[in-house]
Protein backbone atom coordinates (compact mmCIF):
# COMPACT_ATOMS: atom_id res chain seq x y z
CA UNK A 1 0.00 0.00 0.00
CA UNK A 2 1.14 3.44 -1.20
CA UNK A 3 1.02 6.33 1.88
CA UNK A 4 1.13 9.71 0.78
CA UNK A 5 2.84 12.28 2.98
CA UNK A 6 0.92 14.58 5.08
CA UNK A 7 -0.10 18.08 2.92
CA UNK A 8 -1.52 20.94 4.28
CA UNK A 9 -4.81 20.91 2.49
CA UNK A 10 -6.45 24.38 1.85
CA UNK A 11 -7.65 26.18 4.56
CA UNK A 12 -11.80 26.11 4.18
CA UNK A 13 -14.08 29.28 3.89
CA UNK A 14 -15.15 27.48 7.14
CA UNK A 15 -11.79 27.59 9.51
CA UNK A 16 -11.85 29.83 12.41
CA UNK A 17 -10.38 33.30 12.33
CA UNK A 18 -7.85 31.93 15.15
CA UNK A 19 -7.16 29.17 13.17
CA UNK A 20 -6.66 31.53 9.48
CA UNK A 21 -4.14 33.58 12.01
CA UNK A 22 -1.92 30.75 13.29
CA UNK A 23 -1.64 29.44 9.70
CA UNK A 24 -0.43 32.98 8.25
CA UNK A 25 1.69 33.42 11.23
CA UNK A 26 3.33 29.76 11.28
CA UNK A 27 4.28 30.41 7.34
CA UNK A 28 5.60 33.44 7.60
CA UNK A 29 7.80 32.91 10.69
CA UNK A 30 8.69 29.04 8.53
CA UNK A 31 9.87 31.71 6.02
CA UNK A 32 12.01 34.25 8.59
CA UNK A 33 12.97 30.41 10.11
CA UNK A 34 14.23 29.22 6.87
CA UNK A 35 17.17 31.31 5.66
CA UNK A 36 18.76 31.72 9.21
CA UNK A 37 18.84 27.68 9.88
CA UNK A 38 21.02 27.26 6.45
CA UNK A 39 23.13 29.87 6.94
CA UNK A 40 23.98 28.23 11.05
CA UNK A 41 24.07 24.92 9.68
CA UNK A 42 26.12 25.93 6.20
CA UNK A 43 28.78 28.11 8.77
CA UNK A 44 28.53 24.68 10.83
CA UNK A 45 29.86 22.64 8.43
CA UNK A 46 32.74 25.67 6.86
CA UNK A 47 33.85 24.96 10.90
CA UNK A 48 33.98 21.52 10.78
CA UNK A 49 35.90 21.01 7.66
CA UNK A 50 38.62 23.48 8.33
CA UNK A 51 37.06 26.77 8.21
CA UNK A 52 38.80 27.94 11.20
CA UNK A 53 38.05 30.85 13.94
CA UNK A 54 36.32 32.79 11.02
CA UNK A 55 33.71 29.88 10.45
CA UNK A 56 33.17 29.32 14.21
CA UNK A 57 32.16 32.92 15.01
CA UNK A 58 29.87 32.74 11.82
CA UNK A 59 28.44 29.53 13.48
CA UNK A 60 27.71 30.84 16.28
CA UNK A 61 26.27 34.05 15.01
CA UNK A 62 24.02 31.84 12.43
CA UNK A 63 22.61 29.87 15.69
CA UNK A 64 22.32 32.91 17.93
CA UNK A 65 20.25 34.39 14.90
CA UNK A 66 17.64 31.35 15.57
CA UNK A 67 17.64 31.62 18.92
CA UNK A 68 16.53 35.11 18.07
CA UNK A 69 13.72 34.55 16.56
CA UNK A 70 11.89 32.27 19.43
CA UNK A 71 13.04 34.97 22.07
CA UNK A 72 9.82 37.18 21.50
CA UNK A 73 7.82 36.08 24.52
CA UNK A 74 4.75 37.87 23.30
CA UNK A 75 5.08 35.11 19.99
CA UNK A 76 5.52 32.58 22.67
CA UNK A 77 2.18 33.49 24.34
CA UNK A 78 0.50 33.30 20.96
CA UNK A 79 1.80 30.28 20.32
CA UNK A 80 0.76 28.67 23.39
CA UNK A 81 -2.70 30.52 22.98
CA UNK A 82 -3.76 29.07 19.34
CA UNK A 83 -2.49 25.48 21.18
CA UNK A 84 -5.36 26.35 23.76
CA UNK A 85 -8.09 27.18 21.71
CA UNK A 86 -10.09 24.20 20.26
CA UNK A 87 -11.04 26.35 17.26
CA UNK A 88 -7.41 25.43 16.14
CA UNK A 89 -8.31 22.20 15.17
CA UNK A 90 -6.22 21.39 11.89
CA UNK A 91 -3.74 18.42 12.75
CA UNK A 92 -0.75 19.47 10.77
CA UNK A 93 -0.85 23.17 12.40
CA UNK A 94 -1.23 21.91 15.77
CA UNK A 95 1.49 19.82 15.26
CA UNK A 96 3.72 22.56 13.84
CA UNK A 97 2.61 24.78 16.87
CA UNK A 98 3.29 22.15 19.56
CA UNK A 99 7.23 22.27 17.85
CA UNK A 100 7.53 25.60 17.33
CA UNK A 101 6.39 25.58 21.54
CA UNK A 102 9.25 23.64 22.55
CA UNK A 103 11.32 25.75 20.56
CA UNK A 104 10.28 29.34 22.26
CA UNK A 105 10.24 27.75 25.45
CA UNK A 106 14.04 26.91 25.10
CA UNK A 107 14.60 30.55 24.28
CA UNK A 108 12.64 32.44 27.21
CA UNK A 109 15.54 33.67 28.46
CA UNK A 110 17.63 36.87 28.34
CA UNK A 111 19.81 37.50 24.86
CA UNK A 112 22.91 37.64 26.99
CA UNK A 113 21.98 34.41 28.48
CA UNK A 114 21.51 32.44 25.01
CA UNK A 115 24.40 34.10 23.49
CA UNK A 116 26.86 32.96 26.42
CA UNK A 117 25.47 29.57 25.91
CA UNK A 118 25.67 29.55 22.27
CA UNK A 119 29.18 30.86 22.33
CA UNK A 120 30.82 28.38 25.14
CA UNK A 121 29.22 25.63 22.77
CA UNK A 122 30.75 26.67 20.25
CA UNK A 123 34.41 27.08 21.55
CA UNK A 124 33.71 23.95 22.96
CA UNK A 125 33.29 22.05 19.45
CA UNK A 126 36.22 24.59 18.25
CA UNK A 127 38.68 22.83 21.16
CA UNK A 128 37.21 19.65 19.96
CA UNK A 129 38.02 20.19 16.04
CA UNK A 130 41.52 21.70 16.49
CA UNK A 131 42.54 19.35 19.19
CA UNK A 132 45.77 16.44 18.32
CA UNK A 133 46.88 14.65 20.77
CA UNK A 134 50.39 13.91 21.84
CA UNK A 135 51.89 10.23 21.19
CA UNK A 136 55.54 9.51 21.19
CA UNK A 137 55.89 13.34 21.22
CA UNK A 138 54.11 13.84 18.19
CA UNK A 139 51.01 15.51 17.44
CA UNK A 140 48.94 12.64 16.09
CA UNK A 141 45.18 12.48 14.85
CA UNK A 142 42.46 9.99 16.03
CA UNK A 143 42.87 7.58 13.69
CA UNK A 144 46.20 7.27 14.59
CA UNK A 145 45.64 6.03 18.37
CA UNK A 146 42.78 3.65 16.92
CA UNK A 147 46.07 1.67 14.33
CA UNK A 148 48.10 1.50 17.85
CA UNK A 149 45.04 -0.12 19.54
CA UNK A 150 43.70 -1.66 17.01
CA UNK A 151 47.34 -3.96 15.80
CA UNK A 152 49.90 -3.08 18.82
CA UNK A 153 50.55 -6.35 20.74
CA UNK A 154 52.70 -4.91 23.72
CA UNK A 155 50.31 -3.13 26.85
CA UNK A 156 52.62 -0.67 27.52
CA UNK A 157 52.39 0.74 23.98
CA UNK A 158 48.47 0.57 23.98
CA UNK A 159 48.28 1.95 27.06
CA UNK A 160 50.07 5.20 26.02
CA UNK A 161 48.30 5.49 23.15
CA UNK A 162 44.97 4.77 25.39
CA UNK A 163 46.19 7.76 27.65
CA UNK A 164 47.01 9.94 25.01
CA UNK A 165 42.86 9.44 23.83
CA UNK A 166 42.16 11.02 27.10
CA UNK A 167 44.50 14.09 27.20
CA UNK A 168 41.74 16.24 25.85
CA UNK A 169 39.70 15.52 28.50
CA UNK A 170 41.67 17.81 30.77
CA UNK A 171 41.71 21.00 28.75
CA UNK A 172 37.41 20.67 28.21
CA UNK A 173 36.80 19.53 31.44
CA UNK A 174 36.46 22.93 33.16
CA UNK A 175 34.86 24.90 30.26
CA UNK A 176 32.25 21.68 30.58
CA UNK A 177 31.17 22.13 33.81
CA UNK A 178 31.13 25.49 33.44
CA UNK A 179 28.84 25.08 30.61
CA UNK A 180 26.25 22.52 32.40
CA UNK A 181 26.13 24.92 35.10
CA UNK A 182 25.12 27.80 33.09
CA UNK A 183 22.71 25.38 31.23
CA UNK A 184 20.99 24.51 34.61
CA UNK A 185 20.35 27.87 35.74
CA UNK A 186 18.68 28.87 32.51
CA UNK A 187 16.53 25.72 32.87
CA UNK A 188 15.44 26.99 36.09
CA UNK A 189 14.74 30.02 35.09
CA UNK A 190 12.12 28.29 32.82
CA UNK A 191 10.80 26.30 35.79
CA UNK A 192 13.01 23.45 34.83
CA UNK A 193 15.12 21.00 38.12
CA UNK A 194 17.87 21.22 35.40
CA UNK A 195 18.78 21.75 31.82
CA UNK A 196 18.40 17.42 31.58
CA UNK A 197 15.13 17.42 32.58
CA UNK A 198 14.39 20.20 30.42
CA UNK A 199 15.76 18.66 27.04
CA UNK A 200 13.95 15.30 27.77
CA UNK A 201 10.53 17.13 28.43
CA UNK A 202 11.05 19.34 24.89
CA UNK A 203 12.09 15.83 23.15
CA UNK A 204 8.71 14.88 24.03
CA UNK A 205 10.56 12.22 26.93
CA UNK A 206 9.45 11.28 30.38
CA UNK A 207 12.62 10.83 32.57
CA UNK A 208 11.14 8.69 34.76
CA UNK A 209 9.84 6.61 31.63
CA UNK A 210 12.94 6.94 29.88
CA UNK A 211 15.42 5.71 32.71
CA UNK A 212 12.55 2.82 33.44
CA UNK A 213 12.91 1.64 29.53
CA UNK A 214 17.25 1.44 30.74
CA UNK A 215 16.86 0.14 33.99
CA UNK A 216 14.72 -2.91 32.61
CA UNK A 217 17.15 -2.88 29.35
CA UNK A 218 20.50 -3.44 32.05
CA UNK A 219 18.67 -6.12 34.22
CA UNK A 220 17.59 -7.97 31.38
CA UNK A 221 20.92 -8.05 29.26
CA UNK A 222 23.46 -8.07 32.61
CA UNK A 223 23.59 -12.06 32.82
CA UNK A 224 24.00 -12.14 29.27
CA UNK A 225 26.98 -10.08 28.96
CA UNK A 226 28.85 -10.82 32.22
CA UNK A 227 28.52 -14.29 30.18
CA UNK A 228 29.86 -12.73 27.30
CA UNK A 229 32.42 -10.73 29.00
CA UNK A 230 34.07 -13.84 30.39
CA UNK A 231 34.79 -15.27 26.49
CA UNK A 232 36.30 -12.12 25.63
CA UNK A 233 38.32 -11.70 28.73
CA UNK A 234 39.94 -14.61 27.71
CA UNK A 235 40.09 -14.15 24.53
CA UNK A 236 41.96 -10.62 25.15
CA UNK A 237 43.91 -12.00 27.96
CA UNK A 238 45.17 -14.85 25.00
CA UNK A 239 46.00 -12.19 22.61
CA UNK A 240 48.07 -9.92 24.93
CA UNK A 241 49.88 -12.46 27.07
CA UNK A 242 48.28 -10.81 30.45
CA UNK A 243 46.50 -12.53 33.22
CA UNK A 244 42.66 -11.91 32.75
CA UNK A 245 42.37 -9.91 35.78
CA UNK A 246 45.07 -7.38 34.48
CA UNK A 247 43.24 -6.52 31.81
CA UNK A 248 42.34 -2.67 31.54
CA UNK A 249 40.56 0.00 29.41
CA UNK A 250 43.41 -0.21 26.90
CA UNK A 251 43.25 -3.76 26.08
CA UNK A 252 40.52 -2.76 24.00
CA UNK A 253 40.61 -1.02 20.20
CA UNK A 254 37.99 1.76 21.24
CA UNK A 255 39.29 4.18 23.65
CA UNK A 256 35.88 3.92 25.55
CA UNK A 257 35.49 0.30 24.98
CA UNK A 258 31.90 1.34 22.94
CA UNK A 259 32.84 -0.92 19.83
CA UNK A 260 33.55 -4.83 20.38
CA UNK A 261 37.06 -5.88 19.89
CA UNK A 262 37.88 -7.82 17.00
CA UNK A 263 37.99 -11.35 18.16
CA UNK A 264 36.17 -13.29 15.71
CA UNK A 265 37.71 -15.68 13.28
CA UNK A 266 36.58 -13.66 10.57
CA UNK A 267 38.76 -10.46 9.64
CA UNK A 268 35.75 -8.22 9.20
CA UNK A 269 38.42 -5.36 8.04
CA UNK A 270 39.62 -7.71 5.42
CA UNK A 271 36.49 -7.24 3.74
CA UNK A 272 36.94 -3.86 2.92
CA UNK A 273 40.41 -3.63 2.73
CA UNK A 274 41.32 -1.92 -0.43
CA UNK A 275 37.09 -1.50 -0.94
CA UNK A 276 35.86 1.84 -2.77
CA UNK A 277 33.84 2.71 0.35
CA UNK A 278 32.19 5.12 -1.36
CA UNK A 279 31.29 3.25 -4.27
CA UNK A 280 29.66 0.15 -2.55
CA UNK A 281 28.07 2.38 -0.16
CA UNK A 282 26.24 4.58 -2.99
CA UNK A 283 25.73 1.30 -5.13
CA UNK A 284 24.11 -0.14 -2.10
CA UNK A 285 21.92 2.85 -1.17
CA UNK A 286 20.71 2.99 -5.05
CA UNK A 287 19.74 -0.58 -5.05
CA UNK A 288 17.32 -0.55 -2.05
CA UNK A 289 15.77 2.77 -4.07
CA UNK A 290 17.02 5.20 -2.11
CA UNK A 291 19.42 6.92 -3.88
CA UNK A 292 22.42 9.11 -2.11
CA UNK A 293 24.78 10.07 -4.57
CA UNK A 294 24.12 13.72 -4.84
CA UNK A 295 25.02 14.03 -1.16
CA UNK A 296 28.14 11.58 -1.59
CA UNK A 297 29.00 14.62 -4.24
CA UNK A 298 28.73 17.20 -1.74
CA UNK A 299 30.50 15.38 1.68
CA UNK A 300 33.94 15.76 2.71
CA UNK A 301 34.65 12.01 3.44
CA UNK A 302 38.79 11.79 3.95
CA UNK A 303 40.46 12.58 7.15
CA UNK A 304 43.18 15.60 6.74
CA UNK A 305 44.62 17.84 9.54
CA UNK A 306 42.23 21.12 10.87
CA UNK A 307 38.83 18.95 9.53
CA UNK A 308 36.64 17.54 12.44
CA UNK A 309 37.81 14.13 13.23
CA UNK A 310 34.69 12.21 13.77
CA UNK A 311 31.55 12.14 11.15
CA UNK A 312 28.20 13.36 10.99
CA UNK A 313 25.32 14.59 8.79
CA UNK A 314 23.73 17.48 8.46
CA UNK A 315 20.89 18.98 6.58
CA UNK A 316 21.38 22.55 5.67
CA UNK A 317 17.94 23.53 4.22
CA UNK A 318 15.62 21.39 4.95
CA UNK A 319 15.25 21.39 0.99
CA UNK A 320 18.26 19.42 -0.99
CA UNK A 321 21.53 20.30 0.40
CA UNK A 322 22.34 17.52 2.79
CA UNK A 323 25.94 16.27 3.69
CA UNK A 324 28.12 14.21 5.36
CA UNK A 325 31.63 14.28 6.83
CA UNK A 326 33.56 11.29 7.55
CA UNK A 327 37.54 10.61 7.92
CA UNK A 328 37.17 7.41 5.81
CA UNK A 329 39.66 4.61 5.75
CA UNK A 330 38.99 0.71 3.89
CA UNK A 331 38.08 -1.21 7.17
CA UNK A 332 35.15 -2.61 8.61
CA UNK A 333 34.79 0.77 11.12
CA UNK A 334 34.72 3.20 8.48
CA UNK A 335 32.40 0.82 6.34
CA UNK A 336 29.99 1.05 9.03
CA UNK A 337 29.94 4.85 9.65
CA UNK A 338 29.53 5.50 6.01
CA UNK A 339 26.44 3.44 6.22
CA UNK A 340 25.19 5.09 9.30
CA UNK A 341 25.82 8.49 8.19
CA UNK A 342 24.20 8.01 4.60
CA UNK A 343 21.29 6.46 6.92
CA UNK A 344 20.73 9.97 8.15
CA UNK A 345 21.06 11.36 4.72
CA UNK A 346 18.51 9.23 3.22
CA UNK A 347 15.99 10.52 5.70
CA UNK A 348 16.52 14.27 5.40
CA UNK A 349 16.68 13.30 1.24
CA UNK A 350 13.62 11.53 1.09
CA UNK A 351 11.41 13.59 3.36
CA UNK A 352 8.63 15.16 1.02
CA UNK A 353 9.17 18.16 -0.19
CA UNK A 354 5.10 19.17 0.19
CA UNK A 355 5.57 18.90 4.05
CA UNK A 356 5.26 22.47 5.61
CA UNK A 357 8.95 23.66 6.42
CA UNK A 358 8.85 23.28 10.11
CA UNK A 359 7.55 19.49 9.81
CA UNK A 360 10.11 18.89 7.01
CA UNK A 361 12.61 16.75 9.32
CA UNK A 362 12.75 13.49 11.23
CA UNK A 363 10.25 12.70 13.61
CA UNK A 364 12.84 13.27 16.25
CA UNK A 365 16.62 12.54 17.51
CA UNK A 366 15.87 9.34 17.57
CA UNK A 367 14.13 8.33 14.67
CA UNK A 368 16.61 9.10 12.72
CA UNK A 369 19.33 7.32 14.56
CA UNK A 370 17.12 4.49 14.10
CA UNK A 371 17.59 4.40 10.55
CA UNK A 372 21.14 5.10 10.71
CA UNK A 373 21.70 2.60 13.14
CA UNK A 374 19.95 -0.32 10.89
CA UNK A 375 21.97 0.87 7.84
CA UNK A 376 25.22 0.64 9.43
CA UNK A 377 25.29 -2.70 11.11
CA UNK A 378 24.87 -4.83 7.74
CA UNK A 379 28.79 -4.31 7.72
CA UNK A 380 28.34 -7.50 9.77
CA UNK A 381 25.72 -8.91 8.27
CA UNK A 382 26.85 -12.15 6.24
CA UNK A 383 24.53 -11.52 3.72
CA UNK A 384 25.23 -8.24 3.16
CA UNK A 385 29.00 -8.82 3.25
CA UNK A 386 28.29 -11.81 0.33
CA UNK A 387 26.17 -9.30 -1.65
CA UNK A 388 28.09 -6.24 -1.66
CA UNK A 389 31.12 -6.33 -0.66
CA UNK A 390 32.27 -9.99 -2.05
CA UNK A 391 33.07 -11.54 1.00
CA UNK A 392 32.90 -15.25 0.11
CA UNK A 393 32.15 -16.63 3.93
CA UNK A 394 31.44 -20.52 4.49
CA UNK A 395 28.74 -21.08 6.88
CA UNK A 396 31.01 -21.21 9.63
CA UNK A 397 32.39 -18.12 9.12
CA UNK A 398 29.09 -16.40 8.78
CA UNK A 399 28.29 -18.22 12.20
CA UNK A 400 31.10 -16.24 13.33
CA UNK A 401 29.76 -12.59 11.87
CA UNK A 402 26.86 -12.83 13.26
CA UNK A 403 27.96 -14.02 16.50
CA UNK A 404 30.30 -10.61 15.72
CA UNK A 405 27.37 -9.03 15.05
CA UNK A 406 25.83 -10.22 18.65
CA UNK A 407 28.99 -8.96 20.27
CA UNK A 408 29.09 -5.38 19.03
CA UNK A 409 25.51 -5.04 20.00
CA UNK A 410 26.08 -5.76 23.47
CA UNK A 411 29.08 -3.88 23.89
CA UNK A 412 27.90 -0.63 22.41
CA UNK A 413 24.46 -0.83 24.09
CA UNK A 414 25.83 -1.60 27.53
CA UNK A 415 28.28 1.52 26.58
CA UNK A 416 25.10 3.86 25.75
CA UNK A 417 23.94 3.22 29.14
CA UNK A 418 27.73 4.48 30.97
CA UNK A 419 27.17 7.69 28.97
CA UNK A 420 22.93 8.03 29.71
CA UNK A 421 23.28 7.53 33.44
CA UNK A 422 26.38 9.64 33.88
CA UNK A 423 24.81 12.38 31.89
CA UNK A 424 21.75 12.26 34.23
CA UNK A 425 24.36 12.66 37.12
CA UNK A 426 26.58 15.43 35.34
CA UNK A 427 23.42 17.85 34.54
CA UNK A 428 21.94 17.23 38.89
CA UNK A 429 24.96 18.10 40.03
CA UNK A 430 28.10 18.98 37.96
CA UNK A 431 29.97 20.54 40.89
CA UNK A 432 30.22 17.15 42.90
CA UNK A 433 33.91 16.00 43.34
CA UNK A 434 33.70 12.61 42.37
CA UNK A 435 32.68 12.83 38.82
CA UNK A 436 35.82 11.41 37.96
CA UNK A 437 34.98 8.07 40.01
CA UNK A 438 31.54 7.81 39.58
CA UNK A 439 32.65 7.80 35.59
CA UNK A 440 35.05 4.31 36.30
CA UNK A 441 32.05 3.32 38.89
CA UNK A 442 29.61 3.27 36.20
CA UNK A 443 32.14 1.90 33.60
CA UNK A 444 33.05 -1.25 35.45
CA UNK A 445 29.31 -1.85 36.74
CA UNK A 446 27.91 -1.39 33.29
CA UNK A 447 31.22 -2.52 30.72
CA UNK A 448 32.75 -4.66 33.55
CA UNK A 449 36.09 -3.13 32.32
CA UNK A 450 38.55 -2.29 34.79
CA UNK A 451 39.34 1.12 36.18
CA UNK A 452 43.45 2.20 36.10
CA UNK A 453 44.59 1.57 39.60
CA UNK A 454 45.21 5.11 40.92
CA UNK A 455 43.85 7.30 37.75
CA UNK A 456 41.63 10.46 39.01
CA UNK A 457 41.99 11.96 35.33
CA UNK A 458 38.30 13.59 33.48
CA UNK A 459 37.95 10.68 31.32
CA UNK A 460 34.29 11.49 30.94
CA UNK A 461 35.27 14.83 29.52
CA UNK A 462 37.23 12.78 26.67
CA UNK A 463 33.47 11.97 24.99
CA UNK A 464 32.55 14.88 22.56
CA UNK A 465 29.19 14.10 22.83
CA UNK A 466 29.08 16.01 26.55
CA UNK A 467 30.26 19.00 25.33
CA UNK A 468 28.31 18.88 22.34
CA UNK A 469 25.35 17.17 21.95
CA UNK A 470 23.99 17.41 25.48
CA UNK A 471 21.14 15.34 26.37
CA UNK A 472 20.96 12.97 23.20
CA UNK A 473 23.16 9.99 23.80
CA UNK A 474 20.44 8.08 25.31
CA UNK A 475 18.84 8.35 21.95
CA UNK A 476 21.39 5.99 20.60
CA UNK A 477 20.23 3.22 22.96
CA UNK A 478 16.55 3.76 22.04
CA UNK A 479 17.28 4.34 18.71
CA UNK A 480 19.07 0.87 18.69
CA UNK A 481 15.78 -1.21 20.03
CA UNK A 482 13.72 0.85 17.53
CA UNK A 483 15.86 -0.23 14.66
CA UNK A 484 15.47 -3.95 15.38
CA UNK A 485 11.69 -3.08 15.31
CA UNK A 486 12.29 -1.43 11.94
CA UNK A 487 13.89 -4.04 11.50
CA UNK A 488 11.85 -7.13 11.77
CA UNK A 489 8.78 -5.22 9.58
CA UNK A 490 11.24 -3.65 6.72
CA UNK A 491 12.34 -7.69 6.41
CA UNK A 492 8.82 -9.03 6.14
CA UNK A 493 9.08 -9.31 2.34
CA UNK A 494 12.53 -10.30 2.18
CA UNK A 495 13.30 -14.08 1.73
CA UNK A 496 15.22 -15.71 4.37
CA UNK A 497 18.77 -15.80 3.98
CA UNK A 498 18.80 -12.52 1.77
CA UNK A 499 20.70 -9.29 2.73
CA UNK A 500 18.04 -6.10 2.05
CA UNK A 501 20.92 -4.86 -0.87
CA UNK A 502 18.60 -4.75 -3.87
CA UNK A 503 15.22 -4.96 -2.16
CA UNK A 504 13.34 -2.25 -3.39
CA UNK A 505 10.86 -2.87 -0.95
CA UNK A 506 12.81 -2.05 1.49
CA UNK A 507 13.56 1.33 0.60
CA UNK A 508 9.98 1.71 -0.24
CA UNK A 509 8.95 1.12 3.51
CA UNK A 510 11.36 3.38 4.67
CA UNK A 511 10.15 6.07 2.38
CA UNK A 512 6.69 5.62 2.97
CA UNK A 513 6.19 4.47 6.46
CA UNK A 514 9.11 6.28 8.07
CA UNK A 515 10.19 9.15 6.04
CA UNK A 516 7.19 10.63 4.42
CA UNK A 517 4.96 11.47 7.53
CA UNK A 518 8.18 13.97 8.85
CA UNK A 519 7.72 15.62 11.78
CA UNK A 520 3.71 15.25 11.89
CA UNK A 521 3.82 12.75 14.03
CA UNK A 522 5.79 12.16 17.53
CA UNK A 523 8.28 9.47 17.05
CA UNK A 524 6.42 6.58 19.10
CA UNK A 525 3.10 7.56 16.94
CA UNK A 526 5.27 7.41 13.82
CA UNK A 527 6.91 3.81 15.33
CA UNK A 528 2.67 2.71 15.99
CA UNK A 529 2.17 3.81 12.42
CA UNK A 530 5.20 2.07 10.88
CA UNK A 531 5.08 -0.85 12.64
CA UNK A 532 1.99 -1.45 14.08
CA UNK A 533 3.01 -0.90 17.83
CA UNK A 534 4.96 1.69 20.39
CA UNK A 535 8.63 1.33 20.94
CA UNK A 536 9.66 -2.09 22.48
CA UNK A 537 12.44 -4.10 23.71
CA UNK A 538 11.15 -7.14 22.53
CA UNK A 539 12.35 -7.31 18.57
CA UNK A 540 16.34 -6.41 20.03
CA UNK A 541 16.37 -9.12 22.87
CA UNK A 542 15.16 -11.52 20.46
CA UNK A 543 18.00 -10.47 17.96
CA UNK A 544 20.88 -10.17 20.38
CA UNK A 545 20.32 -10.82 23.98
CA UNK A 546 18.50 -14.21 23.51
CA UNK A 547 19.97 -15.25 20.39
Amino acid sequence: MTVSSPSRPPVPDVASAAEAEALAWVEAHAAHLAPRMAEANLALWDAATGGGEEALERSARGRMAVERLHMDARDARRVRAWLADPEVREPLLRRELTLLDHAFTRSQLPEATLEDLVRRGTELEGTFTRFRAVLGGERVANNRILDVLGEERDSAVRREAWEASKQIGREVAGPLRELVRRRNAAARELGFPDYYAMELSLQEQDEAGLFAVLDEFRDLSDAPFAAFRAELDASLAARYGVPPHELRPWHWQDPFAQEAPAVGAVDLDACFAGADLVRMAGGFFRGIGLPVDDVLERSDLWERDGKDQHAFCIDVDRRADVRVLCNLRPNEKWASTLLHELGHAAYDVFLPAELPFILRCPAHTLSTESIAMYMGRLTRDPAWLRDVAGAALSPEQAHDVRAQLRTAMLVSTRWMLVMAYFERELYRDPDRTDLNRLWWDLVERLQLVRRPDGRDEPDWAAKIHLSTAPAYYHNYLLGELMASQISAAARRGVPDGRSIAGQASVGRFLRERIFAPGASLDWNALLVHATGEPLTARYFVQEFVDA
